[in-house]
Parts: C-alpha cells; sequence; structure tokens
C-alpha cells in the first residue's frame, strides 16, 4: 500500500526525464510528433475533467479547441509575431468565456440531452467558421508566425525553433497536469467527484450542484483551449474541422482508450492513439477499421482501459502463483 504511491511516482518521474530527453536523439519528425501526443495529451486531460470525473459525456468539446486555434490566427499579425504573453492569455480566456456562456444552457440538460445539446452548440462553431469569412471558409487560416515571448527587448526563448518550442508544450503539460492534479485533490474535486456518483445526494447534502458543474466546464473549456493554441502553434494552420464532431469524438476514445478518470490515462490514451493510427496507417488505407476493433477489444476487455492492463496483470500472475 505505501510502495504504490511511491512506485507510480517514480515511474512519472522516469516517464518525464524520457520525454525531456528525446529531443537530444530523435529526429525532427518524431519531436514534432511527439509534440502533437503530449498537446493532445493536454486536450484528452480536459475532457476527462468532464468525462471522467464529473460524469458528464459532451460531444462538443472541440468547440473550445477549435475557438482557441482561431483566436491565435485571428489576433496575430500577419507580418510580424505576437507576443505570447498576450496572445496566449486571450486565445485560453476567449475558450473560457464560450465554455461559460455553452455551459450555463447546456447544463440544465442530462444525459442523451446534453451528449446532443454541446454536438449541437460545437457544430454551430464549426459552421460559423466554415461558412463565413471570418474563419476563412473551408480553407482556414494560416499562422505565418510562432509568438514570441518578448518581455522588452529580451526573448528568454524561441518557439521558433523545434526543441524549444517541446520543451515549452511539455513545460505546459506538466502544468496542466499539476493543476488537475490540485484541483481534484481539493474538496471542489471531491465534489465533482461526488455529483458523478450521485447528483441528488450531493444537492440534498446542500451543495450547488450547478455552480460546481459549471466550473468543471469553464475549466475543461480552458484547458482544451490551451491545447488548441498549441495545437495551432506546432502546424501554422487552423481550418473548420477543429471543432467538427469528428474531433470531440476523436479525444473521446482517447479518454475511453487511456481510462476514465485519470490524467495519466488520459495522457496514455492519446499517446497510444496517435501511435496506432500512425502504425495503422502504414499498413492499409482501411486504418481507421483497425483502430475501430481496438477501441470495441478495449471496452470489452478491459473495461479500464491501458491504464488499468498492469494491475490486470499484476492480478492474473499472483492467482496463477496462488495456483501453484
Amino acid at each position: 500500500m505505501r510502495t504504490a504511491p511511491r512506485t507510480g511516482l517514480i515511474a512519472r518521474l522516469v516517464a518525464l526525464a524520457a520525454l525531456a530527453a528525446y529531443p537530444l536523439v530523435g529526429s525532427e519528425f518524431y519531436v514534432e510528433l511527439l509534440a502533437k501526443v503530449l498537446i493532445l495529451g493536454i486536450f484528452a486531460m480536459s475532457l476527462d475533467l468532464l468525462v471522467g470525473f464529473t460524469g458528464l459525456v459532451s460531444l462538443g468539446h472541440a468547440a473550445f479547441f477549435g475557438i482557441a486555434a482561431y483566436a491565435v490566427a485571428l489576433i496575430s499579425p500577419e507580418y510580424d509575431p505576437a507576443n505570447l504573453w498576450l496572445v496566449m492569455p486571450a486565445a485560453i480566456l476567449a475558450s473560457a468565456l464560450a465554455a461559460l456562456v455553452i455551459g450555463l444552457l447546456v447544463l440544465r440538460t442530462k444525459g442523451i440531452y446534453f451528449i446532443m445539446v454541446t454536438l449541437a452548440f460545437s457544430q454551430m462553431g464549426f459552421y460559423l467558421f466554415h461558412d463565413t469569412a471570418l474563419g476563412g471558409g473551408s480553407d482556414g487560416l494560416y499562422l505565418n508566425f510562432r509568438p514570441e515571448p518578448r518581455l522588452g527587448e529580451w526573448l528568454p526563448f524561441d518557439l521558433a525553433e523545434g526543441h524549444q518550442f517541446f520543451y515549452f508544450v511539455l513545460i505546459v503539460l506538466v502544468l496542466v497536469y499539476g493543476l488537475l492534479v490540485r484541483v481534484l485533490r481539493s474538496p471542489f474535486g471531491r465534489v465533482l467527484v461526488g455529483i458523478k456518483e450521485n447528483e441528488h445526494r450531493m444537492r440534498s447534502l446542500g451543495y450547488a450542484t450547478f455552480r460546481y458543474k459549471l466550473g468543471a466546464f469553464v475549466l475543461a473549456g480552458a484547458l482544451a483551449g490551451t491545447a488548441g493554441f498549441l495545437y495551432a502553434l506546432l502546424f501554422g494552420f487552423v481550418t473548420p474541422e477543429l471543432l467538427s464532431w469528428h474531433e470531440s469524438g476523436h479525444v473521446l476514445m482517447m479518454v475511453i482508450l487511456g481510462g476514465m478518470g485519470s490524467p495519466v490515462g488520459a495522457m496514455i490514451g492519446a499517446g497510444t492513439m496517435v501511435a496506432l493510427e500512425e502504425g495503422f496507417s502504414m499498413l492499409t488505407k482501411h486504418w481507421q477499421l483497425l483502430m475501430g476493433l481496438v477501441i470495441v477489444a478495449v471496452v470489452l476487455f478491459l473495461p479500464g482501459g491501458l491504464r488499468a492492463l498492469p494491475g490486470r496483470l499484476r492480478t492474473l500472475l499472483l492467482k496463477g502463483g496462488g495456483d501453484d
């Protein structure tokens, strides 16, 4: 019992050290691919706050991811790099405000109605950018320069350099993970878990459950916006597809694959999803079919997701040893 948390901490530190060391030995292509995994890990953690801890299954979470991506593209100068310390908070704030407005409406529904209403709002955002000049139509918008973290005349680091951008993403991932762990261990986080288990009982105990759910919804939207901001910087362009229901379903599969109710599981799901997509796409053009089979297999035979796999294997080994 005492060694389990210590083992988990050591495993996290080893994984962090491996991530930090990879750019020193990896090629530019795989460093960029790993940066994508880290960004999607932030995105998956933001959704897991709703699905895994609050019990709110959203099919419109990509709206906040895409809004932040479009925000940085729209407010950045065309021929000069923007200031990172201005454009990053602005993009995240745009997603948080959108989550606040949408949350005030959708959180009045439950179950299948909540799923459908979040999907509807996401599609509204999709068509707003797809069918108007605001978002450049189906072609999207290009970001010609990554923002500069300039403090007066001092440039502490350069996001235009691939390795420095990777480490910036890694630092943001660690900060988001630390924030979520702190929030989930706080009384606020415990109330969210209680709402997931039995909202009526939490309300009878005197908790204003709507406010707690709205707080979680806004925080999740802001964190999804953080991921969307980094995604726009990584690839240099944004399209309406970032807000589509496909993207929301994609990140939901990451959460399911890794294991709901765990920030680490969300990151594992993001990494596994990207790895499988890359591997299957090299094998066949019908790689989506293989991905579907993997997801079905995990849901049927590993309900706790890949995060639960070591524990399942340990249990099987202990049973095997007991039989002998």
